[in-house]
């Protein structure tokens, strides 16, 4: 599939981009996008990477999270980050933190790589465009320009993966006990399709690209402007050689993810509960138990909002902040970093500026 895209974008590339406009681009100081099979496969590893290592090193807590986010109310069983991770030892084994972090990864991965690329490549076409527009060759990226490249490279990424996300989400929720086990994520795919039908597969997608926006493109704004903040003031003696050190990227990584996901946050909640909807023979941890079991049902995402908080409160739009919190500064730092690292290994060069 990779190579199919780096194909289509070859020959789409050539139709639009004269050898003018590149002629153009190199008196300018301005790099073109290079679009060469082996740089696309590059970067698109180095994406995916990024993506597996941090998310299966956080795995436990994502799924606390998710369990958090969508267990019925009248039906308690994970209350806390450390009675919750406990509880799933007690019941579920070792392997129960792990649940669905394999379905996690192979969506991941793909996920990671589209967003990293786009994310590179939307970025050099908006400086392109920034620096005609202004007149300056020497113009960079503004944190708002990064912010609109983060969060085109979200969408996109997100989309093209979402169906996995969703079934990714009915995995991880069950468990042994649940009337109804799917066996992995092409049997939940197929199992979704026959009775739900396709558009069940986007459940909850709205929320999602509304999520993405600030999620995505505040990661990325912050990531990159506290990297060059701090390698141009030279602030507290932590540029080396014009370059940072791991753990001084590791820290804007970690800056970055906290701001993100404390903004986007109630809008992962409400799509987390929207997937869940019109799944026949629920987990009883979203249904609840006994004579509390009963039916998830929401007409759209404005009418999740509204039951949440009409039947939970506000405070319900931030459950599984805490471990979310945990999890995603090591994730987002371990992300950026790995990605940086192996383009590094490969020899890809990552500075749009340059």
């Amino acid at each position: 599939m990779a190579s199919e895209d780096v194909k289509t974008s070859e020959s789409a590339v050539s139709t639009i981009v004269n050898l003018a406009e590149e002629a153009k681009l190199a008196r300018e100081g301005v790099k073109a996008p290079s679009y060469a099979v082996l740089s696309i496969c590059k970067s698109l590893v180095a994406g995916g990477v990024a993506g597996g290592v941090s998310r299966t090193a956080v795995a436990p807590l994502e799924r606390l999270k998710i369990l958090l986010q969508v267990q019925n109310p009248h039906s308690i069983k994970y209350n806390g980050t450390i009675q919750g991770l406990k509880y799933i030892w007690r019941t579920e084994g070792f392997r129960g933190l792990f649940k669905g972090n394999g379905t996690n990864c192979a969506r991941i991965v793909p996920n990671s790589a589209v967003k990293f690329f786009s994310y590179e490549q939307a970025s050099k076409g908006i400086l392109y465009l920034y620096r005609q527009q202004t007149g300056d060759n020497d113009a960079q990226l503004t944190p708002l320009l990064r912010l609109g490249a983060g969060a085109c490279a979200g969408i996109i990424a997100m989309s093209a993966t979402y169906p996995m996300d969703m079934v990714r989400g009915r995995l991880t929720v069950q468990t042994d006990n649940s009337p109804f086990q799917y066996r992995g994520m092409f049997h939940a795919l197929s199992t979704v399709l026959r009775e739900e039908g396709p558009r069940a597969l986007y459940k909850g997608w709205l929320p999602s690209v509304i999520g993405v926006i600030p999620y995505v493109g505040l990661n990325f704004a912050v990531y990159e402007s506290l990297k060059d903040w701090l390698i141009k003031s030279k602030a507290f003696g932590l540029v080396e050689d014009s370059e940072l050190s791991v753990t001084t990227r590791l820290a804007c990584g970690a800056a970055a993810g906290t701001v993100g996901q404390t903004v986007a946050y109630p809008l992962d909640v409400i799509r987390r509960r929207m997937q869940m909807v019109g799944w026949k023979e629920a987990a009883s941890v979203v249904t609840g138990d006994g004579r509390n079991k009963a039916s998830l049902e929401y007409t759209g995402m404005i009418d999740a909002f509204r039951k949440t908080v009409r039947h939970e409160g506000f405070g319900a739009l931030y459950k599984g902040l805490v471990p979310n919190s945990v999890k995603v500064v090591p994730s987002i730092a371990l992300a950026f970093v790995t990605y940086e690292v192996v383009k590094d290994i490969l020899g890809v060069e990552i500075r749009i500026s340059d």
